[in-house]
């Protein structure tokens, strides 16, 4: 078995390849066994190098050592791979996905508990075929987490300041989009402030729309936000964000299903998958049951409930 640790030097805003290399290489001082250090250079490089690295049939276990997007890379080279498993071993800013895990979202950052962990299938969902463990969406929600990098960037503005930036360019240009929206007996056409489906639970730095999203059920939690004005928006945005949209049916239609989810838009869009941009004029939203085997920690209780 070969341990594989995927680096993204840029994840967080700060270079912390020699943190992860001092750590990796003291824990396998002391245990023995295969492992290389590797530090992308391009955006889905570590999809490349895992699809590389799985074609040789070895057992590889893989540690996403980044934010978001770099699970989510890993995660699109892992797919449907029996012989590799992923985890995330956060140091980047937002680590969304992790944040399902509660009490225990610290436990990817105890190397050793991931060394020793097990491995456990887990669904994905698939968007014009690439994956994500976590959340896809389509509307003013992906628009601001995707145009954020414009911002956040500029001295001065950082992370935090670079998505109230995005918000407030993207509120100008508008809330709602023409989407034609499909799914099962559920059809909706016009415009649209959001489609979001869930796999995981949290997204956009701590977002919140399923309290009970499980990544291993099979189902996804899909919520279609109608088109909304600016005050309406901001009332709905602080319910949607903590899990109660429920309490919003005039506003927000929830579905649970396993079919095929269509958005048809009217021009391109882009859609966010795990916080990462794709841009189509449609997008279909899918599940891939069982489709990653996901390292949980030692000890770890979350799949036991």
């Amino acid at each position: 078995m070969k341990h594989l640790f995927i680096v993204n030097p840029i994840a967080g805003g700060k270079d912390k390849t020699e943190e992860v290399r001092g750590k990796v290489e003291a824990a396998f001082q002391k245990r023995g066994g295969e492992f290389e250090i590797y530090v992308t250079t391009a955006p889905m490089d570590a999809t490349r190098k895992i699809e590389e690295e799985a074609a040789k049939g070895e057992h590889l276990r893989i540690y996403a050592c980044g934010g978001d997007g770099t699970l989510n890379e890993c995660v699109c080279g892992a797919a449907l791979k029996s012989n590799v498993a992923v985890c995330p071993f956060p140091t980047g800013t937002g680590n969304d996905f992790c944040r399902m895990f509660g009490e225990e979202k610290d436990s990817f950052r105890d190397l050793e508990a991931l060394l020793d962990g097990t491995e456990h299938a887990i669904d994905l969902l698939e968007c014009n075929g690439r994956y994500s463990a976590n959340i896809c969406s389509v509307g003013v929600d992906a628009r601001i987490g995707t145009d954020v990098h414009k911002y956040s960037g500029i001295p001065l503005i950082g992370g935090a300041g670079g998505y109230v930036i995005s918000a407030a360019v993207n509120m100008f240009k508008g809330i709602a989009t023409e989407m034609d929206i499909s799914c099962e007996d559920f059809h909706a056409d016009g415009k649209h402030t959001l489609v979001c489906a869930c796999n995981g639970r949290f997204y956009g730095g701590g977002f919140n729309p399923s309290l009970e999203a499980m990544p291993d059920d099979g189902i996804m939690d899909v919520y279609i936000v109608k088109k909304v004005n600016l005050i309406q928006f901001a009332a709905l945005i602080g319910k949607y964000s903590k899990g109660k949209a429920d309490e919003l049916p005039k506003f927000i239609t929830h579905l649970r299903t396993a079919e095929e989810v269509v958005i048809r838009c009217d021009k391109e869009d882009v859609a966010q998958l795990d916080g990462e941009a794709l841009r189509a004029t449609e997008f279909r939203f899918r599940m891939a049951p069982k489709a990653l085997n996901l390292i949980v920690p030692r000890g770890m209780k979350f799949f036991e409930k």
